[in-house]
């Protein structure tokens, strides 16, 4: 009897299974329900959803990542063959939800939670990206894709807390170069324009897979790494901390302070500890150390120049006045 019952389970299950290429997966995912009003529930393992939504989920939540906008609630209702994240090179994928799928593949990388990646096709947001076994390959969300790496740490971590060593990193020439330098860190040996070469005694090849790195390390833990500044070599120690902005939070290095802004540099939130700065929620930030910004990237590019501490210039209700960060 039990005999029987795996082969009807492993058929079913084979309904969505690779044969049937992408019309299977599209049907697979009608049938999982994973489209509710604008927002993903994806059934996984363990009688659970992965949800994105920017709206909080009225199951109960077990887990929430604010940086990629990700909940994991428990499913009343599971779905009989849930989504298994498929940590495996993949050759072929396809953007789907639960009416169509197009095939296509990543084009540009997920480089941490400053820039999210990027499909070949076009496609209304959120989606599921799948392989033809209809495993979740991604997600793609309105900033863009969201690759299985996290998700899968997501998914096994217990509690979602991502690692920071103080740098922001671009590909440049086959180089990954520094663009930005947390001034509050402490001990922050990096400088914008130095060359990353090794992590870890390991070369690095891409910005995508050197954040992965620093971004899912254990909260404390140290690493080597090795830098090219001019012509010379520099070789670090650094001990990561707590990542406190990126992916949908604000990421001004001013969220260890307690601050964030929306995109027109609005303070949208601050945290209790640190009120004191006299900030509402509303206030906006017109300068920085003397120069005008507009965004977060011309924040977070001129707020590293200091010494002693950084001004900032607020607007509220067409008063201006500053505020001075150590």
């Amino acid at each position: 009897m039990f005999r029987l019952f795996l082969l009807l389970h492993l058929f079913l299950f084979n309904l969505y299974a690779c044969k049937g290429g992408y019309d299977s997966c599209v049907q697979k995912a009608k049938d999982a329900k994973i489209m509710q009003e604008n927002s993903l529930f994806i059934p996984v393992k363990n009688n659970q959803r992965i949800v994105y939504s920017h709206k909080k989920p009225k199951s109960k939540i077990l887990k929430y990542d604010p940086f990629l906008s990700l909940y994991l609630i428990q499913d009343k209702k599971p779905f009989a063959y849930p989504y298994d994240i498929n940590m495996r090179l993949q050759l072929g994928t396809a953007v789907l939800n639960n009416k169509t799928a197009k095939e296509g593949r990543i084009i540009k990388h997920q480089i941490g939670l400053n820039f999210f990646g990027r499909y070949s096709q076009k496609f209304p947001a959120p989606a599921i990206i799948s392989s033809s076994c209809c495993s979740l390959e991604a997600i793609l969300s309105a900033k863009g894709v969201i690759e299985k790496e996290y998700l899968h740490y997501f998914l096994t971590t217990k509690k979602v807390r991502y690692a920071d060593i103080g740098i922001r990193v671009h590909d440049e020439n086959k180089s990954i170069l520094v663009d930005a330098s947390d001034p509050f860190m402490p001990d922050n040996p990096f400088k914008v324009g130095d060359c990353i070469t090794e992590y870890d005694r390991k070369s690095v090849k891409n910005a995508a897979s050197l954040m992965k790195k620093i971004l899912f390390a254990p909260v404390g833990s140290k690493h080597s790494v090795k830098i090219k500044r001019g012509s010379k070599f520099f070789s670090f120690v650094v001990q990561s901390r707590k990542r406190y902005g990126g992916g949908y939070l604000s990421d001004t290095f001013l969220e260890q302070k307690g601050i964030y802004f929306d995109e027109a540099l609005h303070v949208s939130k601050i945290e209790k500890e640190f009120q004191n700065y006299g900030l509402y929620v509303g206030d906006r930030l017109i300068q920085v150390n003397g120069v005008r910004v507009k965004n977060q990237n011309e924040l977070r590019k001129y707020i590293q120049n200091f010494k002693d501490y950084s001004s900032l210039l607020f607007e509220r209700n067409n008063f201006q006045f500053f505020v001075n960060i150590k």
